[in-house]
């Protein structure tokens, strides 16, 4: 008997808004809950880092629980589909940093991704009977929901058998935490709006850019290059504020465009372009604004805005020496 062929047919829920619970988020099957639906964060990572129970502040004020967090999922997909990527993931992590280091960016992706889709649309949803009407609805930014489309086309990798031609959908980077400095052995943290989203899994940290076609990657390649060796948390937290920034300018949504399906095929093949040549790809850098971002991801160290500003040509830096070296940090 024949091997069945894969189905190469991409599934688009932005008709309708499909993202409640009664669509398989990653086909559009019917599904009933709360049967037909998995965790956003998967059993593993919650029992590994005891966080059934650890709460999160949505963008509405209310707050859930890990545990509480979850999104629709037919039988089909959750099984050829999701829990396999979470097993690849979760041996990665078992095997320890060298392992999780060496999964492959496609994966890391789709990890994230997944991730990152179950709590946005979790915000989205919220906001249609919202405890405190959020300050910047979601719903309301034309410019994220278009990237949350372009996003949600390249993750279809995770159902189908999709081939980025001479692409990357993400930026994708992995620092590691130096283990004599480091004590905190799980955060998360996201921008919804530039869809940038970070993982910490004790000692590695699994940081995406998830609908950039790789440019921020491109232009990090520097930084990143210097940021490979075991880092203080507090550099790690500005190699982050980088990234985030860097997604805050970038300024253009890539499209995508799959190739014909011929019969026989087995893989469905993307194309991309940037097609909007009347913007520069990313808006002016201003280090004032860089300086607060900065400021955000170094709370957990105090430091004021004045001190990170005293020189506003050169916002203060521990990844790197006054005369612009890579330095190293034993203790801060």
């Amino acid at each position: 008997m024949p091997a069945l062929l894969p189905d190469l047919t991409p599934y688009y829920p932005f008709e309708g808004m499909q993202f409640g619970f009664t669509r398989c988020f990653l086909c559009g099957t019917a599904t009933t809950p709360p049967a037909d639906t998995v965790p956003v964060f998967a059993d593993w990572l919650m029992s590994r880092y005891q966080l059934h129970d650890r709460q999160i502040k949505l963008l509405d004020q209310s707050v859930r629980t890990f545990s509480e967090l979850r999104i629709s999922c037919c039988t089909q997909c959750r099984t050829r589909h999701v829990e396999p990527l979470e097993a690849r993931v979760e041996a990665a992590t078992e095997a320890g940093p060298a392992a999780l280091k060496a999964l492959d960016e496609k994966t890391v992706f789709l990890w994230l991704g997944k991730m990152f889709y179950g709590i946005l649309v979790t915000e989205l949803l919220t906001e249609l009977d919202p405890l405190a009407k959020p300050l910047y609805p979601l719903a309301e930014n034309a410019q994220m929901l278009r990237r949350f489309q372009a996003f949600f086309q390249t993750f279809q990798a995770l159902r189908v058998p999709i081939v980025f031609e001479d692409f990357s959908p993400a930026s994708i980077f992995v620092l590691e935490a130096d283990p004599s400095q480091d004590t905190v052995p799980f955060e998360y943290d996201d921008d919804l709006t530039t869809m940038a989203f970070s993982i910490k899994l004790d000692g590695i940290v699994l940081l995406g850019c998830l609908a950039d076609n790789g440019i921020i990657g491109q232009a990090m390649s520097k930084v990143y290059q210097d940021a490979r060796r075991p880092l203080h948390p507090i550099q790690i937290a500005e190699f982050k504020a980088r990234v985030y920034y860097a997604a805050y300018l970038f300024n253009v949504v890539p499209d995508y465009f799959p190739r014909p399906v011929k019969p026989g095929d087995t893989e469905l093949v993307y194309d991309t372009l940037i097609d909007d040549i009347t913007s520069a790809i990313f808006n002016p850098w201003e280090n004032g604004a860089y300086g607060q971002s900065l400021q955000e991801m170094w709370k957990r160290w105090e430091i004021p805005y004045a001190d990170i500003m005293r020189d506003p040509q050169q916002p203060m830096s521990y990844l790197y020496d006054e005369a612009g070296q890579p330095q190293v940090l034993t203790v801060l």
